[in-house]
């Protein structure tokens, strides 16, 4: 993709985000298109969310367990920004409307005291970059249509990075860890929809240890020219499903002694 065709893609998906109305497989309107080009797409929406004044505050991680690899045909996992319009408080509901086909998904956040980068970051550089971890949810959304009408063909992994990792929201629980105070391996998480179980899952599925996830992302921002900064908040991978969160959708997140985090959807 040429840098103006990355730019028309983004101001496409920015519409789409603003106006409800989905678009196109990105990766029908530019076949071949590369992974590198489909980061091109994102920084490109995100320097046009910037542009309507929003803030970035940290980053997403996706594609972390392996079945969600197996099932777009890759074996890394992607990445995304968080903004500060997508940040909600525990227990809010969100507005009617404001979401096209919003998914919730169950995750541990890390929230940073120093800043972190390089492609040689270990796992005690995490630790020690780390001021404290929380329950999350992520609030998935698609600006981008999950399967052409035409073909029948379905989204792939250059779409969903376009589509900023399909991150649209975040909401972080109320309690606040130490990060070497707790194994994250056996952090698990009861998650409901409507006083209903539909999702059970371990901090383990994300990469054997959500720490393993910082240190991915962080070398990955190296190729990039980026680094995570002090005070950022960094969703470390989901561990469980989507959960699908129509109109009148009460999602909570049961993590036990590790906290609660909850929302619902008007």
């Amino acid at each position: 993709m040429t840098p103006d065709q990355a730019k028309t893609a983004a101001e496409a998906l920015f519409q789409a985000e603003t106006t409800g109305q989905q678009i196109g497989l990105l990766s029908l309107a530019y076949p071949g298109m590369s992974m590198d080009d489909a980061y091109a797409v994102q920084a490109a929406l995100i320097a046009r969310r910037k542009r309507a004044g929003h803030k970035v505050i940290g980053w997403k991680i996706g594609l972390t367990s392996k079945a969600m690899q197996q099932s777009l045909n890759i074996d890394i996992p992607d990445s995304g920004m968080l903004m500060d319009d997508m940040l909600f408080s525990n227990g809010a509901t969100i507005p009617a409307r404001r979401f096209i086909q919003p998914r919730v998904e169950a995750e541990i956040a890390f929230v940073m005291k120093a800043p972190l980068a390089g492609e040689t970051v270990t796992r005690a550089d995490v630790i020690a970059a780390t001021d404290y971890v929380t329950p999350s949810l992520e609030i998935l959304d698609t600006r981008i249509l999950r399967a052409d009408p035409a073909t029948g063909k379905t989204r792939i992994i250059t779409d969903t990075i376009s589509d900023n990792a399909a991150n649209a929201g975040l909401v972080l629980g109320d309690h606040r860890h130490a990060i070497d105070t707790v194994d994250l391996r056996w952090v698990g998480a009861i998650v409901s929809r409507n006083a209903e179980v539909e999702e059970t899952g371990l901090g383990a599925g994300v990469l054997n240890d959500p720490v393993e996830g910082i240190v991915w992302l962080a070398r990955r921002m190296n190729t990039y020219g980026q680094r995570i900064e002090a005070g950022q908040i960094i969703l470390s991978g989901s561990f469980i499903r989507p959960i699908e969160a129509p109109s009148g959708a009460q999602i909570s997140a049961d993590f036990g002694s590790f906290g609660t985090v909850g929302i619902q959807f008007a």
